[in-house]
């Protein structure tokens, strides 16, 4: 009896020997000790979850790309808005003249014995409408006056498409006028900055069939800006 339970102890005391290496040998590899059994992984630290909880400092190159403003589509709306001034009016600007605008003619209701003169800019550059227009209704050898009171303060100016105007003044409403006779022709010169020559192409702006009624006191408005002004007159 007594060998056998000596047996008994020995083989007890050598598995408590080898449980203790097993925990040994896991302690040693794993590197972070013995923990308590049933201990929950999600309690414990990962460096995901560390880096996501760090803030990210504004400017800085290590800041996350969702964190950075999105500059992309600003950047490209704005270069296509400069691209396309760039196509509206694009040079130094010129003077108006007959080869970069489309002139018209049209009688007038209200005021009576007028005639609205419209120039619209045909060309890609800014132009300049000098003065007033010199007219010739058709074959006269003179142009008629301009109304001194109807000088803007300022040189009318078209981007490429905008329109200018001036009003022109056919016939004395009363008919206190003389030399009325009716004319089926009109051709429109340009002034330049100095405004004592004409410069660049005329142009010829169609009369209705019946033509328009002038007497001897024709007279023009200096161009405007807007057709209001240019109605005044």
């Amino acid at each position: 009896m007594s060998s056998l339970h000596t047996s008994r102890t020995r083989l007890v005391g050598a598995a408590t020997t080898v449980v203790l290496a097993a925990l040994s040998l896991t302690a040693c590899t794993d590197g972070t000790g013995v923990h308590a059994e049933g201990a929950s992984a999600a309690t414990t630290p990962t460096a995901t979850s560390s880096s996501a909880a760090s803030p990210s400092v504004p400017g800085s190159k290590s800041s996350s790309p969702a964190a950075r403003p999105a500059t992309g589509g600003t950047s490209r709306t704005a270069a296509n808005a400069s691209a396309s001034k760039g196509t509206v009016s694009s040079g130094k600007p010129v003077t108006c003249e007959g080869s970069n605008t489309k002139t018209v003619a049209a009688p007038l209701n209200r005021p009576v014995n007028h005639m609205l003169i419209t120039v619209t800019n045909t060309g890609s550059k800014t132009c300049f409408l000098y003065g007033y227009p010199a007219v010739r209704f058709g074959e006269a050898q003179a142009v008629p006056p301009v109304i001194e009171d109807s000088q803007p303060q300022a040189v009318v100016t078209l981007a490429p498409g905008e329109s200018g105007y001036a009003s022109v003044n056919l016939s004395a409403a009363d008919g206190s006028a003389t030399d009325g006779h009716p004319v089926n022709s009109l051709t429109v010169y340009f002034h330049g900055r100095s405004g004592n020559e004409s410069v660049g192409a005329g142009a010829r702006p169609s009369l209705p069939a019946k033509g328009v009624y002038v007497d001897d006191s024709l007279k023009v408005t200096y161009w405007q800006q807007s057709m209001d002004d240019a109605l005044t007159w």
